[in-house]
């Protein structure tokens, strides 16, 4: 295919490199001339493990060359990636300058140029990026809007997951494709433009695509947090941190894995709200800063705060609730966040009622009974004998659970407002329906 790529900084360039050394024929775009001379000079304007010799090969066979000129590289190609810079303002919002200036560069070239041709954003840009700012500046130049008066002009999102060191290796084993599209046609496109690399690749819509460079990103700057503040931890305590981490490494069924790293509802139960508190406080007494370790249950009450916000946004009195005790398959009610929730409803003086077909009072004994008595002493007259005894009482239902009996009896589209807390297994389809909402969809 022919490629132009605009930027020819740590991406751009090892992505023009490597799109070259594919069979690819590669324009690079720079602002800055002296990058421009040198890739025109087979010399990488970046240090990286082996972008040397294939800036060098590449030039070489003429399969790369680099200008200044947008319509030149815009009439030599007919994809193009946008690798343009998206730095931090100083107040922390993503700055946009640099790819609004290059959007609407492309565009006025496309408008003179005409013919197929696919814009593909590679910069790490927040969702909403795309379709809210620059697909209108480009539909300003072409006329028209998307799907509609665009001729060939299609629109990708296509975010690089390249380590800076490791981004040439990176490069021709990626961990995975991810590719936003705004048609197939532009999918297919950018499929295409790396066919034979390995990994799986994902078709997700546009939004999506820029959502998962910041999953990532934020997920590995919490691994290197948490794997510190417990490695100072274990250090003031006398233990050997490494150690702990390989054990813990070593479990690929719930730490390194997808256990836990679904959206779902709170966390609680007997055992991580009060492993937190207990490894918090020996951080403080040992004089050791843990702000992430230490903000975890913060971040957890807020989260169940969501919920209560919800239900207080529908304006309702008369509230069912679905679930109680801590997780399913259990009567064990200690620290549920499902307590907490009915807890806090019951405080502002929702009139509530509560189904959990593992819970019942004559049955619950010893820690588990002084808890609830504690916090929830007039479960007794919240508690429901019957899914339909909710739903007949209730104007809103939260549904904590995926109980199939509580999942069978939910209505679609009439009835109570539904406030899904655990992503239902019919959650897609119930997305489309007035009176769903999802916690988190």
């Amino acid at each position: 295919m022919r490629v132009s790529v605009f930027g020819l900084g740590y991406v751009g360039c090892v992505s023009a490199a490597c799109l070259a050394s594919m069979g690819h024929e590669v324009i690079g775009v720079d602002v800055n001339q002296v990058k421009v001379d040198l890739v025109n000079d087979a010399k990488a304007p970046v240090v990286e493990e082996r972008i040397g010799e294939l800036i060098a090969d590449v030039v070489g066979s003429g399969a790369l060359r680099a200008t200044r000129d947008v319509r030149e590289a815009i009439a030599g190609s007919e994809i193009s990636l946008i690798c343009v810079g998206t730095p931090s303002e100083a107040n922390g919002s993503l700055c946009t300058t640099y790819l609004e200036r290059v959007t609407e560069e492309i565009g006025a070239a496309l408008a003179e140029r005409g013919g197929r041709h696919t814009v593909v954003f590679r910069s790490t840009m927040l969702p909403g990026t795309c379709l809210d700012l620059l697909v209108p500046i480009l539909e300003k130049s072409l006329g028209g809007s998307a799907g509609a008066g665009w001729g060939d002009v299609g629109v990708a999102v296509n975010p690089e997951f390249l380590r800076e060191g490791t981004s040439v290796k990176d490069f021709f084993d990626p961990p995975k494709t991810v590719i936003g599209e705004l048609d197939p046609a532009s999918g297919d496109a950018v499929t295409a433009l790396y066919d034979g690399l390995p990994g799986e690749v994902f078709r997700v819509p546009v939004p999506t695509a820029e959502a998962i460079k910041y999953a990532d990103n934020a997920f590995h700057g919490l691994k290197i947090g948490f794997a510190n503040e417990l490695g100072a931890v274990c250090h003031a305590l006398g233990v050997d941190s490494h150690q702990v981490m390989d054990v813990f490494l070593a479990d690929r069924k719930l730490n390194v894995s997808p256990a836990y790293l679904r959206p779902g509802f709170a966390f609680g139960g007997s055992c991580l709200p009060k492993d937190l508190r207990s490894l918090v406080f020996a951080a403080q007494r040992a004089d050791v800063s843990v702000p992430i370790l230490s903000h975890v249950l913060a971040s957890n009450s807020d989260h169940l705060q969501r919920a209560v916000d919800l239900v207080e946004r529908t304006g309702k009195r008369r509230v069912g609730l679905f679930g109680l005790s801590f997780k399913p398959g259990t009567d064990d009610l200690r620290e549920s966040p499902l307590v907490e929730l009915a807890e806090r409803l019951f405080g502002k003086g929702y009139d509530l009622r509560i189904y959990d077909a593992n819970v019942s009072l004559s049955r619950l004994l010893g820690a588990n009974r002084e808890y609830i008595e504690n916090r929830l002493p007039h479960l007794a007259q919240l508690l429901a004998d019957s899914v339909e005894e909710v739903l007949e009482h209730a104007e809103v239902c939260l549904v904590g659970t995926r109980d199939p009996e509580v999942v069978a009896a939910l209505p679609h589209g009439e009835g109570p407002l539904i406030v899904d807390l655990v992503r239902l297994p019919d959650a897609e389809a119930r997305r489309t329906e007035q009176g769903y909402t999802g916690l988190v969809w």
